[in-house]
């Protein structure tokens, strides 16, 4: 059984399900599971800076409501909101995001992803990620615009 296709919506930065005919869409599923690996946000770091906080406080870690401690999911994307300046932006948006897609791997969906963060605008970063299967095929390919 294939999952509820979602979609990503640079315009309103949020995803939905795609309806077809009445009903939800299915099919795709490497893009949906993308996405929500990407998009969930995930338990920060012990160590990681939270955006917002205030200097010395803990502020929330956030997080997934079903993780446990050996089994994260999402990204921890969400700690760049408030970033400023795009000297490193790009970079930890990229490590960020291969973090979050490591399970598709770990499981045998995919047996390797592409990731590359650029600049598309002054204040916009896009996400590129391609899927590959074992033998080199490429199962999807997905731009994101993140901001």
């Amino acid at each position: 059984m294939s999952d509820i296709r979602s979609v990503w919506n640079p315009e309103t930065q949020h995803a939905d399900y795609v309806i077809s005919n009445g009903a939800f869409a299915s099919g795709r599923d490497v893009e949906t599971a993308v996405l929500l690996s990407v998009f969930t946000d995930r338990l920060a770091n012990v160590n990681d800076v939270i955006p917002d906080a205030p200097r010395g406080a803990p502020g929330d870690r956030r997080g997934w409501w079903a993780d446990d401690p050996q089994n994260l999911f999402g990204s921890r994307l969400w700690l760049l909101n408030r970033a400023k300046g795009p000297l490193t932006v790009a970079a930890d948006a990229e490590g960020y995001a291969a973090e979050a897609l490591q399970w598709l791997i770990d499981d045998g969906v995919v047996a390797k992803f592409t990731i590359q963060a650029q600049w598309v605008r002054p204040n916009q970063l896009q996400l590129l990620v391609i899927a590959y299967r074992t033998d080199g095929t490429v199962i999807s390919n997905q731009p994101i615009n993140l901001w």
